[in-house]
């Protein structure tokens, strides 16, 4: 018996764990459950942000799957599992956290609407604890859908960082792109600190590397090492849009009326094409 496709979903933002319900927001929300009911398994994961109220959500921690240490800048962060269930789903989200990164704070910014300083961490972070979390489940994705640009990281290092592992030789990479912009570029040390994780050659981040990287160069960075492209809103920044054209990968772009078919018969077709 053929054993279902799956589909890891990596995203920055999912309601109703980060109120509102923008477009963004509910496609993640929905998408995930559209595909467990056409057979697909899935898994979720998102930051654990400060908002996120753990009580009210129910959120546990999963001791099983918590204590690692992933180390960025010669620090030691232990990772945090946590999880959470949709009942009306009949589906779970998994959190990674850790305190110094994300306990007690909003989501990108304060309450005066400051980005956090150390958001270019957290996308070290966020992504990598997503990748080393389901190695630890032994669940290997045939999709891995990367929605938000706190999730960007995750084609470079499935690419390069994790691209001596069999665990995903075969996964296809979708990078989803939404109208979420940060403001406030990252260091100029940014590519020295992926460059620290074994498996990245400066070359492989030559793009972003000695100078402060903006959402644009981030997102291009992440285009770069994707396998296919989503338009999921119907604005998204002009320059990141035409960049990801000249690339001549599967893009599937943003249709007023959304179907969530159209996403199934997008991935299927990437699957296809083995």
């Amino acid at each position: 018996m053929k054993e279902p496709t799956r589909v890891l979903f990596c995203s920055q933002e999912i309601y109703p764990y980060l109120p509102g319900e923008t477009p963004i927001r509910m496609l993640n929300r929905q998408l995930p459950e559209y595909f467990q009911q056409k057979g697909f398994e899935t898994r979720n994961f998102m930051p654990k942000f400060g908002e996120i109220n753990e009580r009210r959500n129910q959120l546990h921690e999963v001791i099983r799957l918590s204590g690692m240490n992933l180390v960025i800048e010669d620090t030691d962060l232990p990772l945090l599992i946590k999880v959470a269930s949709i009942p009306t789903a009949r589906m779970q989200v998994y959190f990674t956290d850790n305190d110094d990164l994300f306990h007690r704070r909003k989501g990108i910014a304060d309450e005066k609407g400051v980005e956090y300083a150390d958001n270019d961490n957290r996308t070290i972070f966020f992504a990598r604890g997503v990748i080393e979390t389901v190695k630890k489940q032994h669940w290997t994705p045939d999709i891995i859908h990367c929605s938000g640009w706190m999730a960007a990281l995750a084609p470079l290092f499935l690419k390069k960082a994790y691209s001596d592992e069999p665990f995903f030789r075969n996964s296809k990479i979708v990078l989803v792109i939404d109208d979420n912009e940060y403001k406030t570029p990252f260091g100029t040390k940014y590519a020295d600190k992926l460059c620290a994780l074994p498996g990245i050659a400066p070359i492989d981040v030559r793009s972003i590397a000695g100078f402060p990287v903006g959402y644009e160069e981030l997102m291009r960075l992440a285009i770069d090492y994707a396998d296919a492209i989503v338009f999921a809103t119907p604005k998204i920044n002009t320059r990141v849009q035409n960049y990801a054209i000249t690339k001549n990968k599967p893009i599937l772009e943003y249709a007023e009326e959304e179907s969530y078919e159209r996403y199934l018969e997008f991935y299927s077709g990437l699957l296809a094409k083995e």
